[in-house]
């Protein structure tokens, strides 16, 4: 509901003659326009209600059952198959802490200077002195039949203002400090964009999209409008000590419109090609009159629908999706109100009186946007936005060709869903009996007045026939195998028609290439380029036009930016962060390594190096990485901690060697060890021949007794 939204208020209001007798006209000329959407939409309509029901696990009366039948258990897989869509495609996209989008100049920016440097004594040079050759882009080019160089009306952006004279255009010479400012530009307004986006909780809103496109298969998003947020703000006062001094300042702020809300030009193929766009809303009393408040609304207009009563009828399929029954209740204590966004025709305008249309030919259009309950106009005023558009982005989960409204999760799976159900009731329809024992009773053998009951030691009285043949037990085979084998197969076929493999949401019991962690990862990048094209459909459809409004929006109604020249470009930056982290990781790593070769240190940047790498590693590089001036301090610190150590170490070994000569201490020994054959001496081995009997040194002789 967009009831906290404020048009901009330089929005002009249309005045009409005698609005009461003209302007059912213009709301019955809507009410058409909206019903023909509605024909239009009917059959995605059916797909709709399909899907959901799937998702919440219900039958609809188009389920036919067997008269024998008992089950009727209904396996939500295509609730698991959403969920998991929709966590993968918001952990790519918002995992980063930063919206994925950025703003950067064009190759070749227009109004602004794409290079600037700091001026130097060598440009004060009188133009005799200064050199006559020049250089490539210093911007005295001679134009095709001119004599002489012109110097070109240069635009430096916010340098001119905050340097002044000191900085110049062009490139800078060897050795001199150069700017960029069109890029600099770029990143002011993305900054700003940023900002925006984080002081208006932009992601809860484009969750809610995500979710809706991941299980209808299209998501909305309105906006940016003019919100008035309060500022919680609070000052000291040397009297009345700390007060509450709130303010409010104007942001641009998106909403999530439901696709079921959502209606929208019947012939058109997309959002662009849509010449009108309806928003049907569901208000109370108080939502209605709140309306009052907000510009431009026709107050007498809406006290008389106030006065009339609740309008709202529920539509065929609002009760499902709401699951409630209490239909006097929604229409007791509703009103309908229609937000058109769109062309008109001049000759329509003039002929429901609207004033300022007599320059108009009949051949004209105009954009306005119309509030309508009723038969009665509530406000009516031309598009305020300039250039003028129609603030809706219509985002599909996979693109269905020639079509505005796509394909989902639930609609692809929806014949998988349907074999999964019906096989899992026959195999427990067919446990149901094969796992409980049937008996065949011959009434004519037995004794008449017996009672059937069935029970341990139970005693049955024969009167004839042949012994054993009274009672007999049958048991129906079992094919519960079967039918869960068909189930596996049409799980596996969900796997298929989704590009959402089993192993992405939990699955255990993995074997073949995914029993190892090198082809977990194959099978996980694999999967990843299913979902990459979905999130080329939310970078092409909803992230690149939602930056391109909100670019729009600051340029004007913002007045605290600085004035932006160039020519910048919004770049949605979704895909490039689809690449699996682990593989991300191991490249980083990878390169890091390279930095260990001094002659490629100086080609990579190693800041930005160390960034990506904890990004990858889901760490918040702000917390753990430093930027280029603290890694500097770092560095210094470091090596004067380094410095102090080796002063040091220095210090302390200086006296040792004083009170120890390097001679002293086990010095080198002159000459050459002697020979000794024994192997006994100075540490050599023997290389001569055992002493033998009565030799000297042979330890077997007698030992001689000195007398």
């Amino acid at each position: 509901m967009a009831d906290n939204f404020l048009e901009p208020d330089d929005d002009t209001s249309i005045p009409l003659v005698a609005p009461g007798e003209q302007m059912p006209g213009l709301a019955g000329h809507i009410r058409s326009k909206f019903e023909d959407s509605e024909n239009g939409r009917f059959a995605y309509e059916q797909r709709w209600i399909q899907a959901y029901k799937n998702f919440r696990g219900i039958y609809d009366s188009t389920t036919q059952y067997r008269d024998s039948e008992k089950s009727k258990v209904f396996i939500k897989i295509t609730k698991t198959k959403v969920l998991a869509a929709y966590g993968q495609i918001v952990d790519i996209l918002f995992a980063n802490k930063k919206f994925p989008l950025v703003v950067e100049s064009t190759p070749m920016p227009e109004g602004i200077e794409e290079f600037a440097h700091m001026k130097t004594p060598a440009d004060d040079l009188q133009p005799e002195q200064a050199d006559p050759y020049g250089f490539e882009g210093d911007g005295r080019e001679v134009p095709p039949g001119g004599l002489a160089a012109s110097e070109p009306a240069h635009k430096l952006g916010s340098y001119g203002k905050e340097f002044g004279e000191s900085i110049l255009p062009g490139k800078a010479k060897v050795s001199e400090p150069q700017f960029e400012p069109a890029k600099e530009m770029a990143r002011k307004m993305e900054k700003c964009i940023h900002d925006q986006l984080l002081d208006t909780n932009a992601v809860n809103v484009m969750r809610k999209a995500i979710f809706e496109s991941c299980l209808l298969g299209t998501g909305v998003i309105k906006g940016p409008f003019n919100f008035y947020k309060r500022v919680h703000n609070w000052k000291n006062d040397e009297q009345e000590g700390r007060v509450y001094d709130p303010y409010e300042k104007t942001v641009p702020r998106i909403e999530h419109v439901s696709i079921w809300d959502f209606h929208p030009d019947p012939a058109a193929t997309n959002l662009e090609d849509c010449e009108y766009v309806i928003q049907r809303h569901r208000m109370n009393r108080q939502q209605l009159r709140s309306l009052i408040m907000r510009p431009h609304f026709y107050a007498d207009a809406i006290e008389e629908c106030l006065g009339k009563g609740p309008n709202y009828e529920d539509k065929y399929y609002e009760d499902t999706i709401r699951e409630d029954e209490t239909e006097a209740y929604y229409q007791e204590n509703r009103f309908e109100v229609l937000e058109y966004w769109g062309v008109i025709d001049a000759k329509f305008a003039k002929e429901v009186g609207m004033e300022g249309t007599e320059e108009l030919s009949e051949f004209d259009q105009m954009q306005v946007n119309v509030w309508v309950c009723g038969n009665m106009i509530l406000r009516c005023v031309v598009n305020p936005f300039t250039p003028a558009r129609i603030p809706f982005q219509a985002f599909p989960f996979e693109i269905n060709p020639y079509q505005i409204w796509g394909v989902g999760v639930a609609e692809n799976m929806e014949d998988a869903q349907m074999l999964m159900n019906g096989h899992v009731r026959m195999a427990i329809d067919n446990l149901a009996l094969a796992g409980n024992l049937v008996f065949d009773v011959d009434e004519a053998s037995l004794v008449p007045g017996q009672n059937m009951d069935i029970f341990p030691g139970k005693i049955f009285r024969r009167q004839s026939g042949v012994t054993g043949t009274a009672i007999n037990g049958l048991k129906f085979p079992n094919t519960a195998g079967e039918n869960i084998q068909m189930y596996q197969i049409s799980r596996q076929l969900a796997d298929e028609e989704t590009g959402i493999p089993s192993i992405m949401h939990g699955q255990t019991g993995v074997t073949g290439t995914g029993r190892t962690a090198a082809g977990l990862s194959m099978l996980m990048g694999s999967a990843g380029l299913s979902m990459k094209t979905v999130i080329k459909n939310i970078d092409d459809h909803l992230l690149k036009p939602l930056g391109e409004a909100y670019f729009q929006w600051n340029m004007q109604f913002n007045d605290r930016i600085e004035e932006v020249s160039g020519d910048l470009e919004i770049k949605p930056r979704g895909v490039a962060a689809v690449m699996q982290k682990e593989v991300r990781t191991q490249r980083l790593t990878s390169l890091l390594q390279t930095v260990a070769n001094p002659m490629l240190a100086p080609f990579i940047k190693i800041p930005n190096l160390m960034r990506e790498l904890a990004i990858s590693q889901d760490i918040d590089p702000d917390s753990l990485v430093n930027n280029t001036n603290e890694a500097q301090v770092y560095a210094q610190m470091l090596q004067g901690m380094m410095q102090n150590a080796q002063q040091q170490a220095s210090q302390e070994a200086g006296p040792l060697n004083q009170q120890q000569g390097m001679g002293e201490v086990g010095g080198v020994p002159s000459g050459s060890p002697g020979v000794d054959n024994s192997g006994s001496g100075n540490g050599t081995i023997g290389v001569g021949t055992a002493p033998t009997a009565g030799e000297a040194g042979f330890t077997g002789n007698t030992p001689s007794i000195e007398e």
